[in-house]
């Protein structure tokens, strides 16, 4: 009776190691990993599909959109702004200028020109 359960014992064993070393337990492991890599590309891919949702109903509906794209993306002011563009110490231009408000009325002092 002990022999019988000995060889049984052994063949389960026999049975087990394909689960635990070759494919089982190790493959579970890899797919795992993946799902959590496609999971975190699928969050990013949505996070950009709002953003450009979010542009796309902006230029459709409104025109604040479309100005903020003219003033960042083109250098685009308005009438009687004046544009102040600041260089960094290597001579180049920062990366982005805010324009001054229009001058009032009484603050004339001569026409001045937005520089490019």
């Amino acid at each position: 009776m002990r022999l019988i359960t000995l060889v049984l014992a052994a063949l389960l064993l026999l049975i087990q190691i394909p689960l635990w070393v070759k494919g089982g337990w190790p493959r579970v492991g890899d797919l795992e990993a993946q799902v959590a890599s496609a999971r975190k590309h699928s969050e990013e891919l949505k996070a950009r599909n709002a953003k450009l949702d979010s542009e796309v109903r902006d230029l459709r509906d409104g025109k604040g959109a479309v100005e903020e794209r003219a003033r960042f993306e083109l250098g685009m002011i308005k009438q009687n702004e004046i544009f102040i563009q600041i260089l960094g110490a290597n001579g180049q231009p920062k990366e982005m200028a805010t324009p001054l408000p229009p001058p009032k009325p009484e603050d004339k002092q001569g026409a001045a020109r937005p520089a490019r």
